[in-house]
């Protein structure tokens, strides 16, 4: 028995060890590039005052791609994918460096307005947030401020291609003076959805998007994301291997604010190149 519970505490040392090796010495292998990219990510650091969060990442995210971006808790890909419509802005002591770009321009420019670029990448939290308005003006208030609707019947068409394409036009048709907060969790999702589609972005960001919904919610919103890619391109953070499967084409692994490892998803769940990600894969650690 002493034998047996030495044996165990030692692979933990040992898997301990492997979690603290050199980080200077992790370079990203894999699939990092891809040809016409949406957007670049190259030599991305991330600074909470002086700890850096993120670690050199250098990434692409392809046209008409679902790249899932997967890790153990604070592992950075949450802080990453805010740094992809500078969400971390609102962050005082966060600061980031390197170059990140959206079809060859540096959104990180001075000469960069953040309010029409967040509208250009848009985002859903993990938490449903619809504004305290009706379920009509929760979609036409985006068109609206960014001056891409000048009459009511084009605001009204705006509204309903944008609650079809986030498959809730049907059960919301009948009430769209009601609030949005009245609606499910689910239906709420979709209607954070509509609304980020309804000013015409380029990508799409998810963070955790159904974390907090139940397993049929959660299997409308991956059938959604499905339905997307054909005219978005969308990165997404998960914390369920199993979703990052279902919706993904590329994934990414961090962990510790590095990059560890990108490439196809059926690669990387079923042949992964790096022990780290085999380990999380297969859950020896996460």
């Amino acid at each position: 028995m002493e034998a047996s519970q030495t044996a165990v505490n030692g692979a933990a040392s040992a898997t301990a060890s492997q979690l603290l090796v050199d980080r200077s010495h992790r370079e990203t292998i894999g699939q990092q590039f891809v040809e016409n990219p949406r957007m670049t990510c190259r030599n991305v650091d991330v600074y909470y005052g002086d700890k850096r969060a993120i670690n050199n990442v250098t990434l692409d995210i392809g046209s008409n791609e679902v790249i899932a971006m997967i890790g153990p808790s604070g592992c950075g890909k949450s802080t990453f994918l805010r740094c992809l419509n500078r969400m971390n802005d609102y962050i005082d002591i966060c600061r980031v460096e390197g170059e990140i770009r959206l079809d060859g321009q540096n959104i990180y420019s001075g000469e960069v307005d953040v309010v029409p670029l967040r509208a250009m990448i848009g985002m859903v939290f993990q938490k449903p947030n619809p504004f305290p308005k009706s379920i009509y003006d929760n979609i036409a208030y985006g068109p609206k401020i960014h001056g891409l609707v000048a009459t009511k019947s084009e605001t009204d068409e705006v509204v309903e291609t944008s609650l079809k394409k986030a498959g809730l036009w049907e059960e919301v048709k009948d009430r769209l003076d009601q609030p949005g907060t009245g609606l499910s969790g689910g239906q709420q999702q979709r209607l954070c959805i509509a609304r980020t589609i309804a000013v015409n972005p380029e990508v799409i960001l998810m963070d955790e998007p159904c974390s907090a919904l139940d397993p049929i919610a959660t299997s409308v919103i991956e059938d959604l994301i499905d339905e997307l890619r054909e005219q978005y391109t969308i990165a997404i953070v998960t914390h369920s291997m199993q979703q990052a499967s279902r919706v993904s084409q590329r994934t990414a692994y961090f962990h510790l604010g590095d990059l560890i490892e990108v490439g196809t998803t059926d690669q990387i769940f079923t042949r992964p190149g790096h022990q780290l990600t085999e380990d999380y894969i297969t859950g020896r650690f996460g």
